[in-house]
């Protein structure tokens, strides 16, 4: 049996690392860049444009093409998908794309998010957040809108940022025959922690999570499924993200 056009070009830049083999796998999966780049570009800036977004992201698949190991088991999609994410996610770091004060904004209503849950432990009302900020509802409504830009792509890029690194939201493929067994077990025992996070969440904000990030759809037809405004998705979505990190971080500061 003959092998398909992809198998091939495979089989030859495998085993000669041929450029012509290369750039034909790059135009096969080029459109892998544009699926991500097009889900990571929502919510951000104008002056972020899809271009500068597509350009990070080629050179995340060429990054894949060239280091993919299909002795692992692992489906190349799979693969590039979180080289691709990861370099457009560098590229949006270099970009410098998020102004401090909104950062800073940001670290104030996640605290909000960590003490509340922590006091409550629920998920608090948008009324007993903008409380404990001494904000009114406007104010904090208009917070959360900035916020939501960050966590658009906050659980793409990681579920937190500590000491021990980050827990990738997308790329959960832990691999069982790496040397480093425990690496593995701990790996699996922090999904568990993370299911049990997004359990947490009222039921909306579940959905969205799982429309989000398990079905692949967009903030705009998850505002269609749910029948209100792609802003109040946004803040719907913000409001998740950042419970769920404030609840991660402060059961692994714990261990």
């Amino acid at each position: 049996m003959s092998m398909s056009p992809v198998d091939a070009a495979w089989s030859t830049y495998g085993n000669q690392k041929d450029p012509a083999a290369r750039a034909q796998l790059i135009e096969r999966y080029a459109p892998l860049v544009k699926y991500v780049a097009g889900r990571l570009s929502t919510g951000l800036p104008s002056h972020v444009s899809m271009d500068d977004l597509y350009s990070e992201g080629l050179l995340g698949l060429i990054d894949a093409i060239e280091k993919f190991d299909p002795s692992r088991g692992v489906k190349f999609e799979t693969y590039a998908v979180a080289r691709i994410k990861g370099a457009i996610l560098d590229g949006l770091r270099r970009m410098d794309w998020l102004p401090v004060h909104t950062r800073q904004k940001i670290r104030q209503l996640e605290k909000a998010y960590s003490e509340l849950q922590s006091k409550l432990n629920r998920f608090p009302s948008d009324a007993e957040v903008a409380a404990y900020l001494g904000m009114d509802m406007k104010a904090f409504h208009e917070l959360l809108q900035n916020a939501s830009i960050a966590c658009t792509i906050s659980l793409e890029d990681s579920w937190f940022e500590s000491d021990r690194g980050g827990l990738d939201a997308l790329d959960f493929t832990p691999d069982p025959s790496a040397p480093d067994p425990l690496s593995w077990l701990e790996l699996e025992a922090e999904k568990e922690d993370l299911m049990a996070a997004i359990d947490s969440l009222p039921e909306r904000e579940k959905l969205i999570i799982a429309l989000y990030y398990y079905e692949g759809l967009t903030l705009r037809e998850i505002a269609e499924v749910l029948q209100v405004s792609v802003p109040r998705v946004s803040q719907l979505h913000a409001r998740a993200v950042l419970y769920l990190r404030a609840k991660l971080l402060k059961l692994w500061e714990t261990r």
